[in-house]
Order: structure tokens, then C-alpha cells, then sequence
């Protein structure tokens, strides 16, 4: 459980059914790796939503998108990521990323 005692997502969505990989997701990747100190939580975000758009991971996209505004990067970096993102990752996934963007930011 997480600070305010909600289940965190993966436990939402996988709680009962993937327990391990709940913990794991939970406890070494949002718990270990996203503290590590030598990386600024701002910077592990827009690192992390650059990664799920060259990798045409729109599922964990919003919620990354969410996260990286919370932890500082405005909707328009995040736009500008993606637009610049067009020619390395591909217009298709840079199109499909843009739509969670601006479903998140404006829906």
C-alpha cells in the first residue's frame, strides 16, 4: 500500500491475480529505481515518456504523462518531446502519443 493507504495501480490492476509482479513494480521499480538520487525525478519522467513513445507503449503512456506533470514537466515540454520524437521514433507512434497527450491534457 502506499503512503495514503490506496492500493497503488498495479495493485489495482493486478493485485490478487499478479501479485508479484505488483511488489516488484511497486517496491524496486516506483520504490528503488525511481529514488535513486543521481537522477532528478523531472528528468526520470521525461526519460520514462520518451521511452513509451519510441516504443509505442500508449497503455503506460498516460499514466507516465500524469506522473511527469506531477513531478514538474509542463504540457508543453512534454508536447515538444513528442513532436521531436516524430522523426526518431517514427510519425506513427509520435501521432498515437500525441493523441494520449492531448486526450490527458484537454479531454
Amino acid at each position: 500500500m502506499s503512503a495514503n493507504d490506496q492500493p497503488s495501480g498495479a495493485a489495482k490492476m493486478f493485485g490478487g491475480f499478479a501479485p508479484q509482479l505488483v511488489r516488484l513494480t511497486d517496491d524496486v521499480l516506483f520504490g528503488e529505481v525511481w529514488e535513486r538520487p543521481d537522477l532528478a525525478a523531472r528528468d526520470r519522467s521525461l526519460i520514462t515518456v520518451a521511452s513509451l513513445v519510441t516504443s509505442g507503449s500508449a497503455g503506460q503512456l498516460r499514466h507516465h504523462l500524469g506522473r511527469a506533470k506531477d513531478k514538474g514537466v509542463s504540457e508543453a515540454e512534454l508536447i515538444e518531446a513528442i513532436t521531436h520524437l516524430a522523426f526518431y521514433a517514427g510519425w506513427p507512434r509520435a501521432m498515437t502519443a500525441m493523441g494520449v497527450a492531448k486526450d490527458l491534457f484537454r479531454g
